[in-house]
C-alpha cells in the first residue's frame, strides 16, 4: 500500500513542483476520508493541487467558483416545475460529485459557505424536505484566500471544524521556481496524469487506515496533547472531541504513507499543524488583542511544551 501511495504523490508532484510534503499531507487527509482545505495567495497551485488530486484517484471532478453572488441552490441543486409532466423535477448540482472543488470558497456569504455542512458531516443533503444522499466517496477540497484579502468572509468555526486538515503551499522554493522560469509550464500535464490509484484501492486504503495500531503510551500522548489545550491559558478553547478523533486518524493515515503499521509520536507530530492550527486561538488576554491569529504559535507551543513521555 505505501508503494501505491507514493506512485500517487509522485505524479501529482509532477504537476506541482517542489510541494511533496504538502501533497503527502493531502493524500495523508483523503485515504482518512476527511475535507482538505487549502489556504493561501492566488497563484501558489491551489487549484492545480485539487485537481490533481482527483485525477490521481480517478474520482469524478467538479469545481464550484464562490463568489459573493452564489446561492445555496447553484451548488445543490433545485426542484424545476416540468409542463410536460406536471410535477417537479430535482436538478441536482454541481455538489453531487465525488471530488468537489469549492474554489476560493470565503468569497462567498455565510450563507452560502453553511450549504456545505450537512454534505460535509453526513454525505448527504436535504432539499425540500427531501433527503439525498452524494455519490461515494465524497471529498470537498476548498480552496481559500487569506482574510486579509478584501472581499473575503472568514469561515465560521462550526465550517472550519468540518475540514480535517488545512494546508498552505508558500511560495517555491529556488529550484523549484527556476524551472518554471525555464518554461516548465506544470500545468499542461494535468490532462496526462495517471490514475494511480483505483476506487477499490482507495475503499481499501481508507479501511487499512482503521487497522493501524494506536498503543496505550501514544495515545497517552495524544490525551496530553488534548489536555494542554484545554487547561493552557494562552489557548481560548480546547480541542474538541471531533478534533481529538482527526488528528488520531490523520496520525494513522500518516503511519500508514510511511509504511507503518502502527502509530509513532513522529506521525502525530507530522499531522499535529494542519489538523489543529485552525482549530484552535489564542486567548484575546494573552495576546494583548482581539485579533487572535492562525493557531501557528499554538501549535509551536504543543510541540515544545507537552512531553512525548
Amino acid at each position: 500500500m505505501q508503494k501505491l501511495l507514493d506512485r500517487a504523490a509522485l505524479e501529482v508532484s509532477t504537476v506541482l513542483l517542489g510541494k511533496e510534503r504538502q501533497v503527502r499531507l493531502a493524500l495523508c487527509c483523503l485515504i482518512s476520508g476527511g475535507h482538505l482545505l487549502i489556504e493561501d495567495l492566488p497563484g501558489m497551485g491551489k487549484t492545480t493541487l485539487a485537481h490533481a488530486l482527483a485525477k490521481v484517484l480517478g474520482l469524478q471532478y467538479r469545481r464550484v467558483q464562490f463568489t459573493s453572488d452564489l446561492l445555496p441552490g447553484d451548488i445543490l441543486g433545485a426542484s424545476i416545475f416540468d409542463r410536460q409532466t406536471n410535477q417537479f423535477k430535482f436538478l441536482p448540482g454541481p455538489i453531487f460529485t465525488q471530488v468537489l472543488l469549492a474554489d476560493e470558497i470565503n468569497r462567498s456569504t455565510p450563507k452560502t459557505q453553511s450549504a456545505l455542512l450537512e454534505a460535509m458531516a453526513e454525505g448527504q443533503v436535504t432539499i425540500d424536505g427531501e433527503t439525498r444522499l452524494l455519490p461515494q466517496p465524497f471529498f470537498v477540497i476548498a480552496t481559500q484566500n487569506p482574510i486579509s484579502q478584501s472581499g473575503t468572509y472568514a469561515l465560521p468555526e462550526s465550517q472550519l471544524d468540518r475540514f480535517l486538515m488545512r494546508l498552505s503551499l508558500g511560495y517555491p522554493d529556488a529550484i523549484a521556481e527556476r524551472r518554471l522560469l525555464s518554461g516548465e509550464d506544470a500545468q499542461h500535464k494535468l490532462p496526462a496524469l495517471k490514475q494511480c490509484i483505483a476506487p477499490e484501492q482507495l475503499q481499501k486504503l481508507r479501511l487499512a487506515v482503521d487497522q493501524v495500531h494506536a498503543s496505550d503510551a501514544l495515545l497517552d500522548y495524544l490525551q496530553r496533547l488534548i489536555h494542554y489545550t484545554r487547561s493552557e491559558p494562552g489557548f481560548a478553547f480546547g480541542l474538541s472531541p471531533r478534533g481529538a478523533l482527526a488528528l488520531l486518524r490523520s496520525a494513522k493515515a500518516w503511519a500508514l504513507l510511511n509504511g507503518r503499521g502502527h502509530v509513532v509520536p513522529e506521525d502525530v507530530q507530522a499531522v499535529l499543524p494542519a489538523v489543529v492550527e485552525h482549530r484552535v486561538h489564542a486567548s484575546i488576554h494573552h495576546t494583548g488583542s482581539d485579533h487572535a491569529g492562525d493557531g501557528s504559535a499554538l501549535v509551536d507551543q504543543l510541540l515544545r511544551k507537552v512531553a512525548v513521555v
